[in-house]
């Protein structure tokens, strides 16, 4: 079984710029959802995902998973490390590691 890569978070510094750049480039629907985050629609293919304010600009792929707490002691196991632990934000259970280069990679309970 392949996992998919189902949400993407984008994040950096300048929110309106940001909306911008994303809505501009690719003719993604953003719609914001308080101050400093926004829902991105990406069309009718691709992952959705989220435009995030932060000090520091990253990327971050979110992959559904069949088991999260056996995904996450399996990233471990092949040496990666825990960043974020199962957690549920009220809309989904996801957890992060990174992997060993230090990319974080979120996961979501399927």
């Amino acid at each position: 079984m392949v996992d998919p890569v189902v949400h993407i978070d984008i994040t950096g510094p300048d929110e309106p710029v940001q909306h911008r750049f994303y809505a501009e480039l690719f003719g993604w629907t953003v719609e914001s959802r308080g101050p400093g985050y926004a829902l991105v629609r990406t069309g009718d293919d691709g992952p959705n995902g989220a435009l995030i304010e932060a000090e520091t600009a990253s990327v971050t792929i979110g992959i559904a998973v069949s088991d999260l707490d056996e995904s996450v002691q399996r990233a471990v196991a092949l040496g990666g490390s825990v960043v974020m632990p199962s957690t549920d934000n009220g809309w989904v259970v996801k957890a992060q590691v990174s992997d060993p280069a230090g990319n974080v990679v979120t996961l979501i309970q399927a």
